[in-house]
């Protein structure tokens, strides 16, 4: 891992940017010495770490005393992409808008996005839980799909935040039941590019015995900003 620029914010927080191999992140870090907490913050289907929501998400978290870190895996942000990745996002944006069915594309799309993303996150928290300054156990948060993969795989996860999407490839619907950490999981009542019953359904089925669900209205992008408070707490029940 090599740092490649780094600044200190207004609240204390130290922003640093980074490579790992070809895997480019960011690490947020709080202002106090002491021994923090790793949370991996992912956003949805392979947006970039630089997106705007993610950065304020991971900065009010970081000033909360926890170590934050987010990074562009294989096929996310600005990664090269292949020729049929971008035909397949490009036919799920025209189906959507059409109102057409899009799983199959979704499923050509976004499984081979999770099968290739993982192992690049596993690589990153090795990384990074041997920086000084950071310890275990670890909390995931951001992207349904590559949550329940590192959720089921990394053991170092403790505790995982979802935010609730309906359109979940088959291999991780499948693999909900073999999630056993505690989970919170955010649903947008009103969520236009999710079916909210699919999410419903999915929630259902997470095998895990400690999941707490919070629905509400709005859209997509409408998280209420009390969220990012709720779920600092739901972390530092167990991570510290």
């Amino acid at each position: 891992m090599r740092f490649t620029s780094e600044r200190r914010l207004d609240d204390g927080v130290l922003e640093r940017e980074f490579t790992l191999g070809e895997i480019p992140g960011t690490l947020w870090t709080p202002g106090s010495a002491a021994p923090a907490p790793l949370i991996l913050m992912a956003h949805n289907n392979g947006l970039p770490k630089g997106e705007p929501r993610l950065v304020a998400r991971a900065r009010y978290t970081a000033s909360c005393g926890y170590a934050v870190a987010s990074v562009d895996a294989a096929g996310c942000g600005d990664r090269p992409r292949s020729a049929a990745d971008e035909q397949a996002r490009a036919d799920l944006r025209r189906a959507m808008r059409a109102g057409e069915p899009v799983d199959d594309i979704f499923e050509s799309f976004i499984g081979p996005l999770v099968e290739n993303a993982a192992p690049d996150w596993r690589a990153a928290l090795d990384a990074l839980l041997s920086l000084p300054g950071i310890s275990g156990p670890v909390g995931y948060s951001g992207w349904t799909a590559l949550g329940i993969r590192l959720a089921v795989t990394e053991p170092r996860i403790a505790a995982a935040l979802f935010f609730a999407g309906g359109y979940v490839p088959r291999a991780q619907r499948a693999e909900a039941r073999q999630v056993t950490v505690p989970l919170l999981v955010l649903l947008q009542w009103d969520d236009e590019g999710n079916p909210r019953q699919r999410a419903l359904d999915l929630f259902d089925a997470f095998g895990t015995k400690e999941k707490t669900l919070h629905a509400n209205l709005g859209g997509h992008t409408g998280t209420p900003w009390f969220e990012a408070e709720d779920g600092n707490r739901f972390f530092g029940r167990h991570l510290t």
